[in-house]
């Protein structure tokens, strides 16, 4: 996400010239003008923005929303597109392409020549980046057992935590926007040198009837972990078995995901607690970009409040569950809202400090929701259930500032929208299955037989460790 869509307030500018007024003005009517000598901008905090660009000023101005728009319009293209495409052709090829994609998409985007052109890139780059969201995490389980896989979920997250603190350090040290996208663009790079060391998930080849790839990066696995492998445990044969078993759904859909009770179950679930986080989310991040802070602040503060958040949900998955923890930082956000509504409008540093906690309390019903959704689907369905879940979680957030605007019928009633819909996915997760200490699973027939058998060993997995 870059900087154009907090920098539509900031831009002041002024007209060289001014022409003679019109007679609707000259009668006492409000009245506009076009400026036909262009526009003298302050550049005293950036030296160039696409609004200053391309004059994306007065009558203008909308596109630079527009802009925003249409890149949140690609994220859920790429959340849908990426999240099917990853259970039909594997995680690795996939997560590759989002990264070349994006790196060539990003560029361009920094070199467009004209207003048409940055808004057609942007909305594709929005779409390859919603790969990796989708992508990461699933190949990440997928490779660990049970006691591992809260490190993984959490540390990818914390991963993204630094990016927003290091995309306002960038931010405050180049002020040209092209050169700003060019930046944070080129570390696909590195992604892309890396994909050499990342595997396959040997769970998805198995499942695609792929043994011979999937024992290559096993006993490979093996090797590194030093850990002994028996002649039987990873043979052939043994996988043979194990990969007959599990060839169901050689070609996943979204239909699946609503086919069966239990994955349809679950898959209603979680598009109600997806929908939710992102509404409350971005409901909290208005509240905070109102605190007269800015730009740069408030990203870093934003980057600040998740640090101590994301380290709670490591300790609280662990001890008390994915569920009781899902439901602990959705209700905490609601009752954040509830209680603002209490406090008078004149104490604002009880306001300030009520939305930075709640703020954290968002933070963690994202990171939880992104762990908690990986464990609950199978792994012939596992991108596409989050590529769903994501869709719907995105169309929250793309509501939450529209109903910031419900504060003209009654001032209370954003937050009473934010905070009730908070406490309706609380009460929703607990209709979902508790996946600590339990086998990740296979087919869509392991969740209908046994929604999650927890304390089960990972037998084909087991020489990782």
């Amino acid at each position: 996400m870059g900087f154009e869509e907090l920098l539509d307030e900031t831009l002041p500018n002024t007209t060289l010239e001014r022409e003679a007024p019109s007679p609707g003005e000259l009668e006492g009517e409000p009245s506009t003008v076009p400026c036909s000598q262009g526009w003298e901008y302050d550049r005293s905090e950036f030296s160039s923005t696409i609004a200053t660009e391309w004059d994306l000023v007065c009558e203008r101005k909308g596109l630079n929303r527009v802009a925003s728009t249409l890149f949140f319009i690609g994220v859920l293209m790429g959340a849908v597109v990426f999240g099917y495409l990853s259970d039909r052709f594997g995680r690795r090829h996939l997560l590759l392409v989002a990264y070349v994609s994006t790196l060539v998409l990003g560029l361009t985007s920094a070199v467009s020549v004209n207003y048409v052109m940055f808004a057609i890139t942007r909305t594709l780059t929005g779409s390859t980046l919603a790969g990796f969201t989708i992508i990461v995490l699933p190949l990440e389980l997928e490779w660990l057992d049970v006691e591992h896989r809260e490190v993984a979920g959490i540390l990818s997250s914390t991963f993204w935590t630094g990016g927003v603190l290091l995309l306002a350090l960038a931010g405050y040290l180049i002020r040209d926007w092209r050169w700003l996208l060019m930046a944070v663009t080129l570390p696909c790079i590195i992604g892309i040198l890396s994909i050499r060391w990342v595997p396959e998930s040997a769970r998805w080849l198995l499942t695609q009837g792929r043994v011979e790839e999937a024992q290559r990066y096993l006993l490979h696995c093996a090797r590194l972990n030093g850990r002994p492998v028996g002649e039987d445990s990873l043979s052939q044969e043994a996988l043979n078995k194990v990969s007959t078993g599990e060839q169901v759904v050689p070609r996943p859909s979204y239909l699946d995901l609503f086919r069966t009770p239990q994955i349809r179950h679950i898959s209603l679930c979680c598009m109600v607690m997806w929908f939710s986080v992102n509404f409350s989310y971005y409901g909290l991040s208005l509240d905070l970009s109102g605190l007269r802070l800015n730009v740069y602040q408030t990203q870093l503060l934003f980057g600040a409040v998740e640090l101590p958040s994301k380290l709670v949900v490591y300790l609280l998955v662990r001890r008390a569950g994915r569920r009781l923890t899902q439901a602990g930082a959705l209700l905490g956000t609601a009752l954040t809202f509830g209680i603002r509504l209490l406090v008078s409008s004149e104490t604002s540093s009880w306001s300030t400090a009520l939305a930075v906690i709640g703020k954290g309390f968002s933070e963690a019903a994202f990171t939880t929701a992104y762990l908690f959704t990986s464990e609950l689907y199978p792994t012939v369905l596992r991108p596409t259930g989050i590529g769903l879940t994501a869709l719907v979680g995105r169309l929250g957030g793309s509501l939450a500032p529209l109903a910031a605007l419900l504060d003209g019928v009654w001032l209370s009633l954003p937050k009473l929208a934010y905070g009730g819909i908070a406490l309706l996915a609380t009460c929703t997760t607990f209709l979902l299955p508790e996946t600590r200490q339990a086998q990740l699973p296979e087919t869509i027939q392991d969740v209908e037989r046994k929604s999650v058998q927890p304390g089960l060993q990972e037998e084909e997995m087991q020489v990782q460790n």
